[in-house]
Protein backbone atom coordinates (compact mmCIF):
# COMPACT_ATOMS: atom_id res chain seq x y z
CA UNK A 1 0.00 0.00 0.00
CA UNK A 2 1.51 3.31 -1.10
CA UNK A 3 1.35 6.15 1.42
CA UNK A 4 1.99 9.41 -0.43
CA UNK A 5 2.41 11.37 2.80
CA UNK A 6 5.07 9.09 4.30
CA UNK A 7 7.82 11.73 4.41
CA UNK A 8 5.58 14.19 6.24
CA UNK A 9 4.37 11.47 8.60
CA UNK A 10 7.94 10.45 9.50
CA UNK A 11 8.91 14.10 9.96
CA UNK A 12 6.07 14.69 12.43
CA UNK A 13 6.91 11.54 14.41
CA UNK A 14 10.58 12.51 14.65
CA UNK A 15 9.70 16.07 15.71
CA UNK A 16 7.73 14.60 18.60
CA UNK A 17 10.48 12.26 19.78
CA UNK A 18 9.19 9.09 18.18
CA UNK A 19 10.93 6.42 16.14
CA UNK A 20 9.65 4.87 12.91
CA UNK A 21 9.59 1.16 12.06
CA UNK A 22 9.16 0.26 8.38
CA UNK A 23 7.93 -3.14 7.22
CA UNK A 24 10.48 -4.55 4.79
CA UNK A 25 7.85 -6.64 3.02
CA UNK A 26 7.31 -3.78 0.58
CA UNK A 27 10.88 -3.53 -0.68
CA UNK A 28 9.71 -5.00 -4.00
CA UNK A 29 8.46 -1.48 -4.81
CA UNK A 30 11.47 0.37 -3.40
CA UNK A 31 14.77 -1.25 -4.39
CA UNK A 32 16.71 1.01 -6.73
CA UNK A 33 14.12 3.81 -6.49
CA UNK A 34 14.10 4.71 -2.81
CA UNK A 35 14.94 3.13 0.55
CA UNK A 36 13.93 3.14 4.23
CA UNK A 37 17.05 5.21 4.95
CA UNK A 38 16.15 7.77 2.30
CA UNK A 39 12.68 8.12 3.81
CA UNK A 40 14.07 8.39 7.33
CA UNK A 41 12.89 5.13 8.90
CA UNK A 42 14.73 4.22 12.10
CA UNK A 43 14.45 0.44 11.84
CA UNK A 44 13.52 -1.93 9.02
CA UNK A 45 13.77 -5.66 8.44
CA UNK A 46 14.36 -6.89 4.89
CA UNK A 47 12.39 -9.97 3.88
CA UNK A 48 14.79 -11.84 1.60
CA UNK A 49 11.97 -13.90 0.13
CA UNK A 50 10.13 -12.50 -2.91
CA UNK A 51 12.14 -9.27 -3.21
CA UNK A 52 15.56 -10.92 -2.94
CA UNK A 53 14.92 -14.38 -4.42
CA UNK A 54 15.21 -16.49 -1.28
CA UNK A 55 12.78 -19.45 -1.19
CA UNK A 56 9.94 -19.06 1.25
CA UNK A 57 7.24 -21.54 2.14
CA UNK A 58 5.88 -23.94 4.69
CA UNK A 59 5.90 -21.27 7.34
CA UNK A 60 9.49 -20.17 6.87
CA UNK A 61 12.34 -19.58 6.92
CA UNK A 62 12.05 -15.91 7.76
CA UNK A 63 15.62 -14.80 7.20
CA UNK A 64 16.81 -11.29 6.55
CA UNK A 65 18.93 -8.40 7.82
CA UNK A 66 17.66 -5.70 10.15
CA UNK A 67 18.80 -2.15 9.46
CA UNK A 68 18.69 0.49 12.17
CA UNK A 69 19.62 4.13 12.71
CA UNK A 70 22.62 4.99 14.86
CA UNK A 71 20.45 5.51 17.95
CA UNK A 72 19.34 1.85 17.88
CA UNK A 73 22.71 0.20 17.15
CA UNK A 74 23.30 -0.72 20.84
CA UNK A 75 20.12 -2.83 20.78
CA UNK A 76 20.91 -4.95 17.72
CA UNK A 77 20.74 -8.72 18.46
CA UNK A 78 23.97 -10.13 19.82
CA UNK A 79 25.31 -13.67 20.19
CA UNK A 80 26.68 -15.65 23.11
CA UNK A 81 29.92 -16.66 21.40
CA UNK A 82 30.29 -14.33 18.40
CA UNK A 83 30.03 -10.57 18.78
CA UNK A 84 27.68 -9.46 16.01
CA UNK A 85 25.35 -6.86 17.54
CA UNK A 86 25.01 -4.15 20.13
CA UNK A 87 26.14 -4.10 23.73
CA UNK A 88 22.56 -4.20 25.03
CA UNK A 89 21.32 -6.75 22.50
CA UNK A 90 20.46 -10.32 23.39
CA UNK A 91 20.69 -13.52 21.35
CA UNK A 92 17.60 -14.28 19.22
CA UNK A 93 18.89 -17.02 16.89
CA UNK A 94 21.28 -19.97 17.03
CA UNK A 95 23.37 -18.87 14.05
CA UNK A 96 24.95 -15.42 14.48
CA UNK A 97 24.54 -14.44 10.82
CA UNK A 98 21.38 -16.34 9.92
CA UNK A 99 21.04 -19.27 7.54
CA UNK A 100 24.36 -20.08 5.86
CA UNK A 101 22.68 -22.01 3.07
CA UNK A 102 19.97 -19.47 2.24
CA UNK A 103 21.69 -16.10 2.35
CA UNK A 104 24.15 -16.98 -0.49
CA UNK A 105 21.12 -17.29 -2.80
CA UNK A 106 20.29 -13.65 -2.20
CA UNK A 107 23.96 -12.68 -2.49
CA UNK A 108 24.19 -14.32 -5.90
CA UNK A 109 20.93 -12.67 -6.98
CA UNK A 110 22.27 -9.23 -6.07
CA UNK A 111 25.62 -9.82 -7.76
CA UNK A 112 24.04 -11.02 -11.01
CA UNK A 113 21.60 -8.13 -11.31
CA UNK A 114 23.64 -5.23 -9.99
CA UNK A 115 22.16 -1.85 -9.10
CA UNK A 116 20.68 -1.18 -12.52
CA UNK A 117 19.12 -4.63 -12.77
CA UNK A 118 17.57 -4.38 -9.31
CA UNK A 119 15.94 -1.06 -10.23
CA UNK A 120 14.47 -2.68 -13.35
CA UNK A 121 13.07 -5.48 -11.21
CA UNK A 122 11.27 -2.92 -9.04
CA UNK A 123 9.86 -1.08 -12.04
CA UNK A 124 8.57 -4.32 -13.57
CA UNK A 125 6.95 -5.39 -10.30
CA UNK A 126 5.07 -2.08 -10.13
CA UNK A 127 4.21 -2.27 -13.84
CA UNK A 128 2.83 -5.81 -13.52
CA UNK A 129 0.64 -4.86 -10.57
CA UNK A 130 -0.76 -1.83 -12.36
CA UNK A 131 -1.41 -3.84 -15.52
CA UNK A 132 -3.53 -6.22 -13.48
CA UNK A 133 -5.20 -3.31 -11.69
CA UNK A 134 -6.18 -1.79 -15.04
CA UNK A 135 -7.68 -5.10 -16.18
CA UNK A 136 -9.60 -5.78 -12.98
CA UNK A 137 -10.76 -2.37 -11.77
CA UNK A 138 -14.03 -2.53 -13.75
CA UNK A 139 -15.04 -5.72 -11.94
CA UNK A 140 -13.48 -5.25 -8.51
CA UNK A 141 -13.06 -2.36 -6.12
CA UNK A 142 -9.34 -1.65 -5.75
CA UNK A 143 -8.26 -0.28 -2.37
CA UNK A 144 -5.47 2.18 -1.60
CA UNK A 145 -4.60 3.61 -4.99
CA UNK A 146 -2.77 6.93 -5.23
CA UNK A 147 -4.06 10.27 -6.48
CA UNK A 148 -3.38 9.14 -10.05
CA UNK A 149 -5.25 5.87 -9.52
CA UNK A 150 -2.07 3.78 -9.48
CA UNK A 151 -1.09 1.07 -7.01
CA UNK A 152 2.37 0.03 -5.86
CA UNK A 153 3.75 -3.50 -6.36
CA UNK A 154 0.58 -5.01 -4.96
CA UNK A 155 -3.12 -4.31 -5.13
CA UNK A 156 -5.97 -5.15 -2.81
CA UNK A 157 -9.27 -6.41 -4.24
CA UNK A 158 -12.21 -5.62 -1.96
CA UNK A 159 -14.63 -8.57 -1.95
CA UNK A 160 -16.80 -7.55 1.01
CA UNK A 161 -19.76 -6.39 -1.09
CA UNK A 162 -20.16 -9.85 -2.63
CA UNK A 163 -21.13 -11.32 0.73
CA UNK A 164 -23.97 -8.82 1.07
CA UNK A 165 -25.41 -9.33 -2.39
CA UNK A 166 -24.55 -12.94 -3.26
CA UNK A 167 -23.49 -14.66 -0.04
CA UNK A 168 -19.98 -15.10 -1.49
CA UNK A 169 -17.06 -14.52 0.87
CA UNK A 170 -13.43 -14.00 -0.01
CA UNK A 171 -12.62 -17.56 1.10
CA UNK A 172 -15.13 -18.90 -1.43
CA UNK A 173 -13.36 -16.99 -4.20
CA UNK A 174 -10.01 -18.37 -3.03
CA UNK A 175 -11.33 -21.92 -3.31
CA UNK A 176 -12.92 -21.30 -6.73
CA UNK A 177 -9.53 -20.09 -7.98
CA UNK A 178 -8.28 -23.66 -7.47
CA UNK A 179 -10.65 -24.81 -10.21
CA UNK A 180 -9.00 -22.26 -12.48
CA UNK A 181 -5.55 -23.60 -11.59
CA UNK A 182 -4.41 -20.98 -9.08
CA UNK A 183 -3.36 -20.96 -5.47
CA UNK A 184 -5.15 -17.91 -4.10
CA UNK A 185 -3.18 -14.76 -3.27
CA UNK A 186 -3.13 -13.45 0.31
CA UNK A 187 -6.62 -13.70 1.82
CA UNK A 188 -8.05 -11.17 4.33
CA UNK A 189 -4.76 -9.36 4.94
CA UNK A 190 -4.09 -6.54 5.53
CA UNK A 191 -7.82 -5.81 5.15
CA UNK A 192 -10.65 -8.17 6.09
CA UNK A 193 -12.57 -9.63 3.16
CA UNK A 194 -9.95 -8.85 0.53
CA UNK A 195 -7.43 -10.50 -1.78
CA UNK A 196 -3.96 -8.95 -1.90
CA UNK A 197 -2.39 -9.63 -5.28
CA UNK A 198 1.40 -9.33 -5.67
CA UNK A 199 2.46 -10.45 -9.15
CA UNK A 200 6.15 -9.46 -8.63
CA UNK A 201 8.41 -8.92 -11.62
CA UNK A 202 8.85 -12.50 -12.74
CA UNK A 203 5.42 -13.49 -14.08
CA UNK A 204 5.10 -13.43 -17.90
CA UNK A 205 2.27 -11.51 -19.55
CA UNK A 206 0.49 -14.76 -20.40
CA UNK A 207 0.29 -15.71 -16.72
CA UNK A 208 -0.87 -12.25 -15.67
CA UNK A 209 -3.62 -12.47 -18.27
CA UNK A 210 -4.56 -15.99 -17.21
CA UNK A 211 -5.09 -14.83 -13.64
CA UNK A 212 -7.03 -11.74 -14.71
CA UNK A 213 -9.23 -13.86 -16.99
CA UNK A 214 -9.97 -16.15 -14.05
CA UNK A 215 -10.87 -13.28 -11.72
CA UNK A 216 -13.11 -11.68 -14.35
CA UNK A 217 -14.85 -15.03 -14.96
CA UNK A 218 -15.39 -15.51 -11.22
CA UNK A 219 -16.88 -12.01 -11.01
CA UNK A 220 -19.38 -13.06 -13.67
CA UNK A 221 -20.21 -16.16 -11.64
CA UNK A 222 -20.90 -13.89 -8.67
CA UNK A 223 -23.01 -11.63 -10.87
CA UNK A 224 -25.11 -14.62 -11.91
CA UNK A 225 -25.90 -15.23 -8.23
CA UNK A 226 -26.69 -11.55 -7.66
CA UNK A 227 -29.09 -11.54 -10.61
CA UNK A 228 -30.77 -14.79 -9.58
CA UNK A 229 -29.45 -16.80 -12.53
CA UNK A 230 -27.63 -19.13 -10.12
CA UNK A 231 -28.83 -20.50 -6.79
CA UNK A 232 -27.50 -18.58 -3.77
CA UNK A 233 -26.40 -21.73 -1.92
CA UNK A 234 -25.84 -24.34 -4.63
CA UNK A 235 -23.56 -22.77 -7.22
CA UNK A 236 -20.12 -22.95 -8.82
CA UNK A 237 -18.44 -20.80 -6.18
CA UNK A 238 -20.00 -22.13 -2.99
CA UNK A 239 -19.31 -25.74 -4.08
CA UNK A 240 -15.70 -25.07 -5.10
CA UNK A 241 -13.17 -26.54 -5.35
CA UNK A 242 -14.31 -29.44 -7.53
CA UNK A 243 -12.11 -32.50 -7.10
CA UNK A 244 -11.56 -35.19 -9.73
CA UNK A 245 -13.60 -37.68 -7.69
CA UNK A 246 -16.61 -35.36 -7.79
CA UNK A 247 -16.34 -34.37 -11.46
CA UNK A 248 -15.71 -37.92 -12.70
CA UNK A 249 -18.36 -39.61 -10.55
CA UNK A 250 -21.21 -41.45 -12.29
CA UNK A 251 -23.78 -39.21 -10.62
CA UNK A 252 -23.93 -35.46 -11.17
CA UNK A 253 -26.83 -33.57 -9.62
CA UNK A 254 -25.53 -30.02 -9.61
CA UNK A 255 -27.27 -27.14 -11.45
CA UNK A 256 -24.26 -26.52 -13.68
CA UNK A 257 -22.17 -28.71 -15.98
CA UNK A 258 -19.01 -30.64 -15.23
CA UNK A 259 -17.30 -28.46 -17.83
CA UNK A 260 -18.23 -25.28 -15.93
CA UNK A 261 -17.01 -26.82 -12.68
CA UNK A 262 -13.63 -28.20 -13.73
CA UNK A 263 -12.75 -26.38 -16.97
CA UNK A 264 -14.30 -22.92 -16.66
CA UNK A 265 -11.82 -21.41 -19.12
CA UNK A 266 -10.02 -23.01 -22.10
CA UNK A 267 -6.60 -24.36 -21.12
CA UNK A 268 -4.31 -27.25 -21.95
CA UNK A 269 -3.23 -28.12 -18.40
CA UNK A 270 -5.42 -28.97 -15.45
CA UNK A 271 -4.63 -28.79 -11.74
CA UNK A 272 -6.98 -31.02 -9.75
CA UNK A 273 -7.73 -30.04 -6.14
CA UNK A 274 -7.26 -33.13 -3.98
CA UNK A 275 -10.26 -32.43 -1.74
CA UNK A 276 -13.46 -30.43 -1.87
CA UNK A 277 -14.38 -27.55 0.41
CA UNK A 278 -13.71 -27.98 4.12
CA UNK A 279 -14.65 -25.79 7.06
CA UNK A 280 -11.47 -23.76 7.50
CA UNK A 281 -12.11 -22.65 11.08
CA UNK A 282 -13.85 -25.76 12.46
CA UNK A 283 -10.63 -27.63 13.16
CA UNK A 284 -9.10 -24.61 14.85
CA UNK A 285 -12.09 -24.05 17.11
CA UNK A 286 -12.91 -27.66 17.97
CA UNK A 287 -10.21 -29.70 19.66
CA UNK A 288 -10.58 -33.41 18.97
CA UNK A 289 -8.67 -35.79 21.22
CA UNK A 290 -8.00 -39.30 19.91
CA UNK A 291 -6.55 -42.05 22.10
CA UNK A 292 -4.02 -44.22 20.30
CA UNK A 293 -3.18 -47.73 21.40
Amino acid sequence: MFEEGILEIIKIIHENGGLVYMDGANMNAQVGLTSPGTMGADVCHLNLHKTFAMPHGGGGPGVGPIGVCEKLVPFLPNHATVKVGGEQGSQVATAPYGSAYLIPITYGYLKMLGGKGLAEVTKNAILNANYMRARLEKDYKILYTGTNGMCAHEMILDCNEFDKHAGVQVGDIAKRLMDYGFHAPTVAFPVHGTLMVEPTESEPLSELDRFCDAMIAIRQEIRDIEEGKADRANNLIKNAPHSMNVVCADEWDRPYTRQQAAFPLPHTEKYWPTVGKIDDAFGDRNLVCVLSE
